[in-house]
This record gives C-alpha cells, sequence and structure tokens, in this order.
C-alpha cells in the first residue's frame, strides 16, 4: 500500500495485525493530515481517534486512555498542541506520551516541545517510516519506564541490594552467585575497578546471609602500616605508647557477623601472614597478648587490583591469594553493561532528588544517549556524581557530560596545546547546543548558526576519535 497526502509521502509497506491495547489520539486541524496519519498507522495499532481542534480532543481524553499522542503544535484558537497536551496530562492522563508535529521553522516552539519530554518533534512533510520510527522511540521508552517502575519494586525488597540496580546478563549472573553463596561461611573475593559497587556486593552478601552479628567494613588502605594490626585485631592496655587502655579490634566488632576487607591489596606484607592464620585457625591475638580469642567472622576481601600479578612481583603473598581466592566474584565495570545506565540514573534521580530535596527530572532521549555513548571511567560512582552535579546546578546531565567528554579529548591530545584546547571549547560550545535542544541536531544547528551536516560532521569526528583512543591507536 503507497500513500500520499498533503504533501507527506508514504513509504511501501507490509500489512500486520494490529497491536492490542495500543490507543493513539491523532489531533490536527489539516483533514489531509489526520487522514495520513490514520492510514499509516491502521494496520499497526488498535484503537486510534483522531480530533480537529482542542475541544475534540479533550472530549476524546475524558472518555479514552490513550497511550499516545501525535499533536500539531499550532492549532486553530487560543490554546496550542503545547499546551493541551500538558493539560490532559494532568487532568486526565499523567503518562501521556507526545509526539509533536509543525509546519513552522519556530525554532522556540521547538525547544518548547523538546522540554516537554516528548519523544520528538516532526516538521512536515514527513515520510510515513519517520513516524512509525519516532512512535517505535516512544514505545521503547514507555517499556523502559515499567521495566524500570518493576525493578525498582523489586529493589525495594530486598533487604539492602535496592541499591544494585540493572538488568544486564552479567548482573543477572551476579546476583545468582550471592543468592547461592551468601548463606556459606566461604571467604569471597569480589574484583573490580573503582567505582563499581564491591562495597554494595559485600553487604548484600551478608544481608543474604543470615548472620546475625555486625557487618563490618574497613578499607586497607586507608589506615598507615603501623596501626592497621591494631585496628583489626585490638590490643592491650600498655601494648605500645599511648595505648592507656585495652581496645577491642575489628574481628571482635565482626564476631558472628562479617568482616569486609576492602583494598585488600594495599595491606602489609607482614599482617597479610596474620590474617592468614586467622582465616586458617579462626582464632586471633591482640597486640601485646599471649592468649589467643576464637572468633567466627565471615571474611569478604575486593581489591582494584590484580593479585595474581601482585603475587608474582612479590608484593602478594601466594598462599594468603590462595585462600580468600575461595570464591572470585568480578565486578564488570559499566562501560561493559551500557544497558544498566538508564536504570542506574533513573535510581539516582530519584534517590539524589529525595535527599536533595529537589524535583525529580525526567531523562530526555538525548540524555539518554550521551549517559550510554560515554566510557565511565569512574564506574557508577562517576554516573552518581554526574547525576548529583545535574540536580544542583539545574542543568541537562548531558550538559556535565560534555565537559567529561572534553576533558578525555583534551588529555589524550596532550593536555595544554592550542589546537587541543580549542577544540575542546568547539566540542563543548556544540554539546551544549545539543544537551539545549534534547539531542534534536537541526534546532542546535540554527542555535549555533551553521548547518545540520557541519553538525553530524563534527560529531561523527569525535565518535571516531573516542574509539581510536579506546583501542590505543
Amino acid at each position: 500500500m503507497s500513500v500520499s497526502i498533503a504533501g507527506c509521502n508514504a513509504v511501501e509497506f507490509q500489512e500486520q495485525a494490529p497491536i492490542a491495547g495500543e490507543a493513539i489520539l491523532v489531533l490536527d486541524d489539516e483533514p489531509g493530515m489526520r487522514t495520513f496519519i490514520e492510514r499509516t498507522l491502521a494496520s499497526r495499532f488498535a484503537h486510534i481517534e483522531s480530533a480537529a481542534d482542542a475541544d475534540e480532543a479533550r472530549a476524546l481524553a475524558k472518555k479514552t486512555r490513550f497511550d499516545l499522542m501525535i499533536a500539531d503544535i499550532r492549532l486553530p484558537g487560543a490554546v496550542s498542541g503545547l499546551e493541551l497536551a500538558r493539560e490532559i496530562r494532568d487532568r486526565y492522563q499523567v503518562d501521556l506520551d507526545v509526539i509533536f508535529i509543525t509546519g513552522y521553522a519556530d525554532v522556540y516552539d521547538e525547544i518548547d516541545a523538546l522540554r516537554d519530554t516528548s519523544a520528538d518533534v516532526l516538521r512536515k512533510p514527513f515520510h510515513a517510516e519517520q513516524l512509525l520510527a519516532v512512535i517505535k522511540r516512544a514505545q521503547e521508552r514507555r517499556r523502559a519506564a515499567r521495566e524500570q517502575f518493576l525493578l525498582h519494586r523489586e529493589c525495594e525488597q530486598r533487604p539492602s541490594a535496592k541499591r544494585i540496580v540493572g538488568e544486564s546478563q552479567s548482573l543477572k549472573e551476579i546476583w545468582r552467585t550471592i543468592h547461592r553463596i551468601a548463606p556459606m561461611p566461604s571467604t569471597v573475593l569480589i574484583k573490580g575497578e573503582t567505582g563499581t559497587g564491591k562495597e554494595l556486593v559485600a553487604r548484600a552478601l551478608h544481608d543474604l546471609s543470615g548472620r546475625r552479628g555486625s557487618y563490618v567494613p574497613v578499607n586497607c588502605g586507608a589506615i598507615s602500616a603501623d596501626l592497621i594490626e591494631g585496628e583489626l585485631f585490638g590490643h592491650l592496655k600498655g601494648a605500645f605508647t599511648g595505648a592507656h587502655q585495652a581496645r577491642n579490634g575489628l574481628f571482635s566488632h565482626a564476631d558472628g557477623g562479617t568482616l569486609f576487607l576492602d583494598e585488600i591489596g594495599e595491606m602489609p606484607l607482614g599482617l597479610q601472614a596474620k590474617l592468614l592464620r586467622v582465616l586458617e585457625e579462626r582464632r586471633y591475638r591482640p597486640v601485646g597478648g599471649s592468649q589467643e580469642i576464637p572468633v567466627n567472622a565471615r571474611v569478604i576481601a575486593a581489591t582494584n587490583r590484580d593479585l595474581a600479578a601482585e603475587v608474582l612481583a612479590g608484593r602478594f603473598r601466594k598462599d594468603l591469594y590462595y585462600r580468600i581466592n575461595v570464591v572470585d566474584l568480578r565486578l564488570p565495570p559499566l562501560r561493559e553493561r551500557k544497558g544498566d545506565i538508564p536504570h542506574m540514573a533513573g535510581y539516582f534521580l530519584n534517590v539524589l532528588s529525595a535527599e536533595l530535596g529537589v524535583p525529580t527530572p525526567e531523562l530526555s532521549p538525548w540524555d539518554i544517549e550521551q549517559l550510554s555513548s560515554y566510557d565511565w571511567p569512574g564506574n557508577c560512582r562517576e554516573l552518581r556524581n554526574v547525576i548529583e552535579r545535574s540536580l544542583l546546578l539545574g542543568k541537562p546531565v548531558a550538559h556535565y557530560l560534555c565537559e567529561s567528554h572534553a576533558a578525555a579529548i583534551d588529555e589524550s591530545d596532550g593536555g595544554g596545546t592550542h589546537a587541543a584546547s580549542l577544540e575542546t571549547m568547539q566540542r563543548s560550545h556544540i554539546m551544549n547546543a545539543l544537551a539545549v535542544a534534547g539531542g534534536n541536531k537541526t534546532v542546535a544547528a540554527r542555535a549555533l548558526g551553521v548547518s545540520r551536516k557541519t553538525v553530524e560532521r563534527k560529531l561523527k569526528e569525535w565518535s571516531d576519535q573516542g574509539m581510536r583512543n579506546r583501542s590505543g591507536d
């Protein structure tokens, strides 16, 4: 079937069964445009209604719950499509998705529409496949929102693991491992880059273990070599200068529970031997003491180092490495599970906006695109910081990713040349314009006073450069 109405050319497409449960409202004062949209969508959606003005649209929205509204920005009368969409959302359907269409080259109308968190803005005339592509994005966004809701509800039912968010296959495998080994007393070694959530996994293992004692975390790299033995095992009165009274160590506090040794690769070699003995004998001796004290503490260790390489270099004991590496749990960096980024960003937005007492904004498609295209060297911790900065200063998330992208380019180019700094400024300028325009390249190009092709060419150059930097070329 081929349709050509009102200057809009529909391409050939196959008939298919309508999708049950999808209701669409078409609002446009041009009869030809309404007919074109209805015919384009008739074979694909179960329920389509059309309206020529705001009053008809209100009446339809009052009696039917629509999933999507396709609305002309400019309508006859005092109410615009933008205003009517907001009214229908507020009064009848809070979760209504909207796609705006327009025949006017008004940049400000388009920017307002994009800020309204719609899927996109279509300029007339447009082809059928363009309309279908935009609708598909709206469906995917709605499906992602439902999945995120279910994920948050599931997370709330977990003891403490509600902060481990994502749906990637690698994360599901980690969850299966956590549930399998949590009740066991075996030592676990968690490996992963800084910011991947090693302590969250350690706490989840403790909370799901059923152990009644405390969860006690300690960062081995944050305590000096002179003090860490006393911190772990405690000391007797007079054991050393300044020991005016006896003090229990962290092993004592973790008795019956879990002791989490973060960054265990930083532990001094001398103390590694004493830790090995505790793990094997389940007894420890306080500093200055002669008697050993039994302890029932499960040890979970974590590191961002390659401990096998540290063993070969003589910086980590081989026997301790094999003793703590009973269960090896590797946390993948965020760049290896980019499908989890929208879930995590949404979680951080909800949590941090509540903590800061600010409204929770929605992520635009452009925000999600930028979040997913960035490599996140700081992993989950860096993502959280970007979201928090965005909430504090009230600017789109993509705005702050521009700074990270630009800094990465500047660093890869030597971090100080005049040419590199000019390139960084140009990139920042273009990316900021795109962030304001919600990722619409046409709108951003107009605001910058350049052609869309120029914007696309620069984005491709930066994308290619980023791929070369990541491959080490």
